[in-house]
């Protein structure tokens, strides 16, 4: 086998490529941060299309490939695709000095990564619901001093003002206080999950005049509890409506108008851009 290090130096410029991002530090991140770390003891069961298998031994040159790795097994949690989220991470682009929020954190190495991302003078805030998910999080991510772990519900619970919020449980639609919670230029990236046939990655800029949203890949996560049932009156989308949604509004500021895509209670969603402004 390869040894730890240099299959996890490998692993972080594969990252680093399916990332599309100018940012080095995106491959200084997967390449410092030891994902076995936060997967508990070896052997792995892993998944990888539709099987599941266990490594071979407690190699860690075995997860530096894009698998899911088990972490509940029967409440379905696993410790998602490295692919994914080095893409994610691309697109929504945490800054060194931003303050970001992680919904649903899971053992802590997506919110592992985000840290670093977000160094120096940046912080996370990373919400777990579950609460062993949540102590092994804060075991793990004790030698990172601008973390901190909240054993809570992010749906009910206050979120700090934040740069990004990067959420990994499918909602129909983000909770008005975490649009709320977005800074000026801030951003959101979730799993959009309106229905059982339909899921988008989205990622939302909040600017002066709305807040822009983009969908851009397929994207599937277990339910966010709390923020996952449409209501009675919901007006829930196609997929194709869903792809050609380009903004969010909250029903306070704005009612529901013909560009309506998606209506979810006091958030609905538009296929009317939001125009470009000043905000960063």
């Amino acid at each position: 086998m390869t040894e730890p290090d240099e299959a996890r130096r490998f692993y972080a410029k594969l990252m680093a490529a399916h990332a599309q991002s100018a940012d080095p530090r995106i491959e200084e991140a997967f390449a410092s941060v030891p994902r076995e770390a936060f997967l508990g003891p070896g052997p792995w069961t892993v998944f990888a299309g539709k099987g599941r298998f266990e490594t071979p031994r407690a190699d860690p040159s075995y997860i530096y490939q894009n698998v899911l790795v088990v972490l509940d097994a029967d409440k379905g949690i696993n410790n998602g695709e490295p692919m994914l989220h080095a893409m994610w991470l691309g697109k929504v682009a945490p800054r060194p000095g931003e303050t970001v929020t992680h919904i649903g954190a899971g053992t802590g190495y997506y919110t592992a990564l985000l840290a670093r991302l977000v160094e120096p003078g940046g912080s996370v805030t990373a919400f777990e619901l579950e609460a062993g998910l949540a102590a092994r999080a804060e075991a793990n991510l004790a030698r990172y001093a601008n973390v901190d772990v909240v054993h809570g519900d992010a749906v009910t619970d206050p979120l700090p003002p934040s740069d990004v919020i990067y959420v990994n449980a499918g909602v129909v639609a983000p909770p008005a206080a975490w649009l709320k919670a977005l800074q000026p230029g801030g951003r959101m990236i979730f799993p959009w999950r309106p229905s059982e046939t339909v899921g988008v990655a989205v990622v939302v800029t909040r600017r002066e005049n709305g807040f822009a949203c983009q969908p851009f890949m397929g994207s599937w996560f277990i339910p966010c509890v709390g923020a996952s049932v449409a209501g009675v009156a919901a007006r829930i989308p196609t997929r194709e409506r869903a792809a050609r949604t380009r903004s969010i509004w909250l029903t306070a500021d704005k009612a529901a108008d013909r560009t309506a895509t998606a209506i979810f209670g006091d958030v609905w969603f538009s296929s009317r851009a939001i125009r470009a402004d000043s905000a960063r």
